[in-house]
């Protein structure tokens, strides 16, 4: 990789802060129905945010969206090189900041009670692309959002039809990914399957459909050839837990990404328990049930506003326990005739 030139940074006795750093390259993206504009030293740190956020739906300009601002800055390269992975990132706050932090030239500072962030990149982490983009620049748009818009962030995946949605929660390894994969393919409307955001006010949902991440032993599942290729030939990453999954690229085309918030009808929690029977996939939890599952499932999102008006909110709806069948796809069935049967309940 070529030597990449930092201006400024020789100069640091005059401006050790470099609250004078230029940022000569600018990007506007619409993520999670807000406007965020990326201004950036270098036009490298721009190249995670496309990948992340371009060939999204692009919005109206003309059509006022809350604005939030996130500015990129490049760091020296580290003398130290990284043998396996960048280190985890460590939060913290204080004085109203948030703050994520991998190393002393890796780290995201969020302010969003001025709708802002700084996301420092060092230039050798620009060899691991799938960090800077998912534990850094997402994590500060994330937030921002979260904050900015009193959105609720839930860790679970959403599909639903005709703009009403369903929750799929439920514990790591438990078939999320899979029965969203699955719903996909069956033509539901995906919203996302690693993060979702629900307005505790409305119960709207949304989320960024832009990867899905599915593991190798998900693919004897897929019946159509093209597709499972597309899949198989899809660039992976592995998690922090170690688990190394496929992410395939939805924006390619593949499957329908719903464009605007889904307004929820229930939530499933997703057990990796096989039903014996496909009448008892579905098994409807009473409000206690659902009170101590959802605090439990989602510990971060139980410890910020909203959550209470959440919690009462969706236990008046319908949450259930969905086991697996033998296929993949009746799972998706029982999720469909839920869908509709709670649509004719509601005409």
């Amino acid at each position: 990789m070529a030597q990449i030139t930092l201006p400024g940074i020789g100069d640091v006795g005059a401006d050790p802060f470099f609250e004078r750093s230029p940022y000569p390259f600018a990007m506007v993206k619409t993520i999670l129905g807000a406007r965020f504009r990326f201004d950036s030293t270098h036009s490298a740190l721009l190249e995670p945010v496309e990948a992340a956020y371009g060939g999204m739906p692009a919005d109206d300009p003309d059509t006022p969206l809350p604005g939030f601002h996130v500015e990129l800055r490049m760091s020296p390269r580290r003398e130290a090189t990284i043998a396996h992975e960048p280190p985890p990132v460590v939060t913290q706050s204080g004085a109203g900041l948030l703050c994520g932090i991998m190393d002393a030239s890796n780290y995201v500072i969020v302010d969003h009670s001025r709708q802002r962030a700084l996301v420092v990149v060092s230039e050798d982490m620009l060899d691991w692309p799938y960090h800077v983009r998912y534990e850094l620049i997402e994590f500060a748009v994330f937030l921002l959002a979260a904050r900015g818009m009193d959105l609720l962030p839930l860790h679970g995946a959403c599909l639903g039809l005709d703009g009403r949605g369903v929750l799929l929660l439920g514990a790591s390894g438990a078939g999320k990914s899979t029965l969203a994969l699955h719903g996909l393919i069956a033509g539901m409307d995906f919203v996302a399957e690693d993060a979702i955001f629900v307005d505790p006010r409305s119960m709207e949902a949304r989320g960024v459909g832009n990867f899905l991440h599915v593991r190798e032993d998900a693919l004897r599942f897929i019946d159509d050839g093209p597709l499972r290729r597309w899949i198989a030939h899809s660039p992976t990453i592995t998690r922090r837990s170690g688990v190394t999954k496929f992410e395939a690229d939805l924006r390619q085309g593949h499957g329908h990404v719903a464009t605007s918030p889904l307004a929820l009808i229930g939530a499933v929690f997703v057990s990796a328990d096989a039903a014996e029977d496909v009448a008892d996939m579905l098994r409807p939890l009473d409000r206690d049930e659902i009170a101590a599952r959802l605090l439990a499932d989602q510990p971060y999102a139980a410890g910020q506003p909203g959550w209470h008006r959440f919690v009462h909110r969706l236990a008046e709806m319908d949450v259930q326990l969905l086991r697996r069948g033998r296929h993949p796809l009746a799972s998706v069935d029982a999720l469909r005739q839920w869908l509709a049967s709670s649509q004719v309940a509601s005409a």
